[in-house]
């Protein structure tokens, strides 16, 4: 008898894992594995970084599994790994870049790195915009970005959003308002 691992839910794939059915996760990874990416790079920044931390956030959801309540939507609890490997990754990035300072190589070579310029195959407007909203919404607060992309970047809803960032459901229509506002600010005026 052949089960339809496609057919499952989020939480019978879970189960099923728990039970010793590799390919079940294989399914959760193929289902969540362009959300969890995108959300990485949106948090990071990097496109390359974002593909060895979306490996790391999916080896960590395998060896903690039995941490996830079946009956919640598994997208909200990947985006919960997603970011605390991103945010881990992000303060390995600032320690490196104080080390890098105290052996005295000069700041803008470090901020010359992350900060670069869109080339010249990107000379549309769209793109030059779409690289300033990017280069905004990584500038937000962490709270702020984190909310921002789980709602308007991976469309999930406001308990899911809030089930991920484990706050409440107005704290999260707060800090989606102040994110655009923010965001607002900067197109507005610039």
């Amino acid at each position: 008898m052949s089960l339809e691992l496609s057919a499952c839910t989020d939480g019978e794939l879970a189960a099923l894992t728990l039970a010793g059915r590799q390919a079940a996760f294989a399914e959760i990874m193929r289902r969540h594995k362009g959300p969890v990416y995108r959300l990485i790079r949106a948090h990071i920044g990097d496109a390359e970084e974002a593909l060895d931390l979306t490996q790391e956030c999916f080896a960590a959801a395998f060896q903690n599994l039995r941490k996830y309540d079946g009956d919640r939507p598994l997208a909200a609890w990947l985006a919960r790994v997603a970011i605390n490997k991103s945010r881990d990754w992000l303060r390995r990035r600032r320690i490196r870049q104080i080390l890098s300072f105290a052996s005295s190589l000069p700041p803008e070579t470090i901020e010359g790195e992350r900060d670069e310029a869109p080339g010249a195959d990107t000379v549309t407007f769209d793109r030059a915009e779409l690289a300033r909203l990017s280069r905004a919404v990584s500038e937000l607060p962490a709270t702020l970005k984190e909310t921002l992309l789980l709602r308007t970047v991976e469309g999930l809803s406001e308990a899911e959003t809030a089930a991920a960032l484990g706050i409440s459901g107005k704290a999260v229509e707060m800090r989606l308002r102040r994110a655009r506002a923010k965001l607002s600010k900067i197109f507005d005026f610039a």
